[in-house]
Formats: C-alpha cells, sequence, structure tokens
C-alpha cells in the first residue's frame, strides 16, 4: 500500500513536471481536503462530474460519500491520468477531454447532474477558458446544482467579473492546513432571479360596469 501511495506521488510529480500549468500541485490533493471538497455530497446528491480527476483522490472521497461509481462523469485532460482512472473506477464514465468543451458531450443519459467538484487551477487558465468551464459545467447542472472549486490562494479563483457575467456568486466553505500546500473550498451556484421591475408595478384596477364615468370605483 505504502508502495503503491509512493509510485502515486511520483507519477503525479512527473506529470507536474511535464506540463506544471495543467497539473499546478506537485502532489495528488490530501485526504483532509479531499474530505473537505466532497462534504455537501451524498448519495442523495445525484450524479456528480468531476472535473480534473487527477489520480482519483476525490473520486475515492465521493465514493465513500455514498456516491456510486456509475453516478461519476470523470473528465481529465491528461492521458496518463485518463488510463488509471478507468482501471481504478471501471463502472464510472471517465472521459479524456478538455473540460472546456463540456457542455458539448451527453452524460448521464440527459439527467442533470446535482454536483461538479473541481480540481482543475483556474488560476493559471484565461479567463476566456474560465468562463467556457463553467458555462459546460452550469450546463450540466440542475438548478440547485453546485459547483465546488479549491485554491491554493487567498481569494475566490474565479474573478468577481467573471462570476456577475455568468450570473454566479461564490462563498467559501472551509479551508484545511493539512493539505500540502493548505487550500481553501468555494462553492459556486447560480443567483437567484431579480424580480422584474414590471412584476413589481402595481396591476391597473379593472373598473366595474356599475360604476359611472365620473366617480371612482369603490
Amino acid at each position: 500500500m505504502a508502495f503503491s501511495a509512493a509510485a502515486e506521488i511520483f507519477g503525479f510529480f512527473r506529470a507536474w513536471l511535464a506540463d506544471p500549468l495543467r497539473v499546478a500541485a506537485i502532489v495528488p490533493s490530501g485526504r483532509a481536503l479531499s474530505r473537505a471538497i466532497t462534504a455537501e455530497i451524498s448519495a442523495a446528491t445525484g450524479p456528480v462530474i468531476e472535473l480534473g480527476a487527477g489520480t482519483g483522490a476525490f473520486t475515492r472521497a465521493l465514493i465513500a460519500r455514498g456516491v456510486p461509481q456509475e453516478s461519476l462523469a470523470l473528465i481529465e485532460y491528461g492521458s496518463e491520468f485518463s488510463v488509471k482512472l478507468h482501471y481504478r473506477f471501471p463502472r464510472a464514465r471517465t472521459l479524456w477531454m478538455d473540460a472546456a468543451r463540456l457542455r458539448h458531450v451527453e452524460l448521464f443519459g440527459g439527467e442533470p447532474a446535482g454536483a461538479v467538484v473541481s480540481g482543475l487551477p483556474l488560476l493559471s487558465m484565461p479567463p476566456r477558458k474560465v468562463i467556457a468551464i463553467l458555462d459546460g459545467a452550469f450546463w450540466h447542472l440542475r438548478p440547485d446544482g453546485a459547483f465546488y472549486q479549491f485554491t491554493y490562494g487567498p481569494n475566490c479563483p474565479v474573478p468577481r467579473v467573471l462570476l456577475d457575467r455568468l450570473g454566479l456568486k461564490a462563498a467559501r466553505i472551509d479551508h484545511t492546513l493539512a493539505n500540502l500546500p493548505p487550500a481553501a473550498v468555494y462553492r459556486i451556484r447560480r443567483r437567484a432571479p431579480r424580480p422584474s421591475l414590471v412584476d413589481a408595478v402595481p396591476a391597473p384596477r379593472l373598473l366595474d360596469s356599475s360604476c359611472a364615468k365620473e366617480q371612482p370605483c369603490g
């Protein structure tokens, strides 16, 4: 078991050396972060999409939370990780693809997902790509679904201007010092629609036919 964990860390480190902007971290996410980012998810959540599944640290945490493999869609751009995910979680659907193209694939037979768990390094991505990822994720999410993202930075990895553009809101829900490096978890959801100004205007009163033209209706 210890050898397997060491091999996984070494493989992750090699992937980071090959493409540090894509992998972002030098080691897989730890158990504390895996528990934090999946804490609000259970079997009742429904289908779950995982972006940047990597070595499967969050995947294992999701399964431990009661999410069956059949309800998981694992999106991974790295071919070396995709192959391992396919063999480790054979009943989950593993897709070797760029998460920015998420809107163009069908998942779970058209059933909307209840949550998206992201291990993607959004801070290192251009705004256009972040928008494409979030747009695709929320395309698959049901109205009350949530997008969970972790970051090593001090603030939400999705800038306020992008959240406003997409009609989203973010809240920091947890942090862990036990991870290497320390990380925070954010929940991103759709904003409640603002009431229409037209709806706020009182409807005109209908005149009673029994009222005289020059007299107000009582």
